[in-house]
């Protein structure tokens, strides 16, 4: 299938089902979108196993495999969507949780992985399943990100209170280099195991090889987005034209994703530090009144329709995973031990925070875990898994956890952050700056 051709079905189907759901299901956009396409993958599915002749299923496999979803999402969607959140995002109030938000996406995100690893190799031997255990940290690794595509769009969905909002989602767009750091090495190991055996192994696990990965992955990463963005900026900066600057703004996003996977550099935490710098500093240094709300029109949209189409995507790989009748129990079972590693992953951070008498509202441990959605990217790396004995079954699983975390949590969260905060969030909630004068 052509490019032309995947953007023509997915913009169709993306439409259709729109207007399906907007008719019909009534439920938020995305959301709606992502149920939409698993309704119509089941509607394809069922019509296969009642009249096999037409071999739909087949077809449609063949379909969602040339979508190429893995490529799609962290080669292609992720930069444009984590570059349209940060533009979005007040670096002032991203400051002011700073140290909670870099507490969550470093130490946080690495205890959920570990917590989550150990659980999911424990489970699965409890069913009879065999998947050695480095896989199964490989499987923390990839699903213990919050989804900052996912977030964004619930957080804004739920009409959040800021202050909340800032904290979820500055979290959630920060952990993914965290947590593609730790697949990368888990997966490094268990690859070096197949092949290399122990010694192989270790050599992928040292830590030159580990601090290489560190400084490659996160130091490279965000000094290209800055580098990328102050060029942008500068750019920007003697002109007055929206259309123009709005061309510079994309053809940024497009030269740190090129850039980023030639030279093996963190792509997502390029885009955040390129779209933190260009929202922030060019808005305030480089762009008029007009320029801004352009920027801010074209890449709402941008961000809404891409959005979208990954949740249709994510609706539609229902036929890429193993449904056979243990693989899919694995799955439903794996749901409450991956939200207890989250909140294991969220509690030890912020019990830290607040013997160091940083002010962390009461519900914020709640919160972060029922509001630490899972998307696309997870399902992306848990497909980018070598061949393994176990594979099929950490696809499904993810696969799984994704889709229950989008709409059980997606349209729960509202109602959370409602019974939690009735009056909103204190102005000073989370505010890291200042010592707490509260036991809470």
């Amino acid at each position: 299938m052509s490019l032309l051709d995947a953007a023509a079905l997915m913009l169709t189907l993306a439409a259709c089902l729109g207007l399906f759901n907007h008719a019909v299901l009534k439920l938020p956009f995305a959301i709606g979108l992502l149920v939409s396409g698993l309704m119509a993958s089941l509607i394809v599915a069922s019509i296969d196993y009642l009249v096999p002749s037409i071999n739909i299923g087949v077809q449609a496999s063949k379909l969602v495999e040339d979508l190429d979803f893995p490529n799609t999402v962290l080669n292609g969607m992720l930069a444009l969507l984590l570059f349209a959140g940060a533009l979005q995002t007040d670096l002032s109030k991203l400051r002011e949780r700073l140290v909670t938000i870099v507490s969550l996406a470093s130490v946080g995100v690495l205890i959920s992985a570990i917590a989550a690893g150990f659980l999911t190799y424990a489970v699965l031997q409890l069913l009879g399943i065999d998947v050695p255990l480095i896989w199964c940290l490989a499987f923390g690794a990839l699903i213990s990100p919050t989804d900052p595509i996912a977030v964004l769009g619930v957080m804004k969905a739920a009409k959040a209170p800021k202050a909340l909002e800032t904290k979820v989602i500055g979290e959630s767009l920060f952990n993914d280099g965290t947590g593609v750091i730790l697949f990368t090495i888990f997966v490094g190991v268990g690859t070096a195991l197949m092949h290399g055996g122990e010694a192989a192994a270790d050599q992928a696990v040292s830590v030159a090889a580990v601090a290489r990965l560190l400084a490659q992955e996160i130091v490279g990463g965000i000094g290209l987005g800055l580098v990328a963005g102050y060029i942008c900026v500068l750019g920007m900066k003697p002109i007055d034209e929206p259309n123009l600057e709005v061309m510079m703004s994309v053809a940024t996003v497009f030269v740190i994703g090129a850039v980023s996977l030639e030279l093996h550099l963190s792509g997502p935490l390029a885009a955040v530090s390129a779209g933190l710098f260009i929202g922030n500093r060019g808005r305030m240094n480089a762009m008029s009144e007009a320029v801004a709300n352009a920027l801010d029109v074209v890449w709402h949209f941008v961000d809404e329709m891409l959005n979208a189409l990954l949740f249709l995507l994510i609706g539609l790989e229902v036929f890429a995973i193993d449904g056979s009748q243990q693989y899919l129990l694995a799955g439903v079972v794996m749901i409450v031990p991956v939200l207890a590693a989250r909140f294991i992953g969220v509690a030890i951070p912020i019990a830290v925070l607040r013997k160091l008498r940083h002010r962390l509202d009461a519900g914020t441990i709640r919160m972060l875990t029922w509001g630490g959605l899972k998307g696309g990217v997870s399902v992306a790396l848990a497909m980018k898994l070598p061949a393994f004995e176990g594979r099929s079954v950490i696809l499904t699983i993810t696969y799984i956890i994704v889709v229950f975390s989008i709409i059980v949590q997606g349209l729960t969260v509202g109602r959370l952050i409602r019974r939690l905060y009735p009056a909103g969030i204190p102005s000073d909630a989370g505010d890291d700056s200042a010592p707490a004068h509260s036991s809470h």
